[in-house]
């Protein structure tokens, strides 16, 4: 038998969660659509365990036409009331009109702003994941200047269910920061999906992986 490997204490022994953490979390995403359907899953989560969210997230993505913006600006009152009698969700009518509204400010963002939602996210690291270098669980913040940057703005867009401690969930899960202990296998893996941009404002090589 081979030795076990070494993890970041919190997926436990869930296999959900364990799949998870060692092929998504921590992975920079840079697709501006699965960057929306990220932070409105987070939005979810809020008051929940992310957990709860993941074991529905399939059936968030058939009640949500797979996260498409484009879909979900044009949802109606029908719409709403369609996901609120959906039990494989979570039935919270703010954070389904949120979810809505964010659809719209995000078409509105990708059409009218250089870079899209993706340039406004990555914009708060500088378009580089940080590398962080936490050796212990209690070493970990639950927000950081960043994330209240960050927060900050898409609030002054519009965006809702999006606070500091929800937008620091966010940038772990997306890469933004690589917070896998030293001690996880995973650190160094996703420290090395790392890419710097281009040139300053320039992050197409980093989505491509260039």
């Amino acid at each position: 038998m081979g030795l076990e490997k070494t993890r970041c204490w919190w997926p436990g022994e869930d296999a959900l969660y364990l799949s998870y953490h060692d092929e998504e979390w921590g992975v920079p995403e840079y697709d501006s659509r699965a960057l929306y359907e990220k932070l409105v899953l987070d939005g979810f989560q809020a008051g929940l365990s992310w957990i709860t969210i993941l074991r529905k997230r399939e059936n968030f993505r058939k009640a949500f036409h797979n996260f498409d913006p484009h879909r979900i600006a044009r949802y109606t009152a029908r719409d709403v009331d369609r996901l609120l009698r959906n039990e494989g969700i979570i039935r919270s009518r703010a954070k389904i009109e949120a979810t809505i509204k964010g659809a719209k400010l995000w078409i509105e963002i990708e059409e009218k702003e250089s870079g899209g939602f993706r340039d406004l996210i990555w914009k708060h690291v500088g378009g580089k994941p940080q590398q962080n270098r936490f050796k212990s669980r209690d070493k970990l913040p639950a927000q950081t200047e960043m994330s209240e940057g960050l927060a900050r703005e898409l609030k002054q867009r519009g965006f809702n269910f999006c606070g500091p401690v929800i937008v620091y969930a966010f940038a772990q899960a997306t890469g933004m920061v690589n917070d896998h202990l030293t001690t996880c296998f995973r650190h160094e893996e996703c420290a090395r999906l790392a890419r710097p941009p281009r040139r300053s404002g320039d992050l197409e090589g980093v989505a491509r992986g260039d």
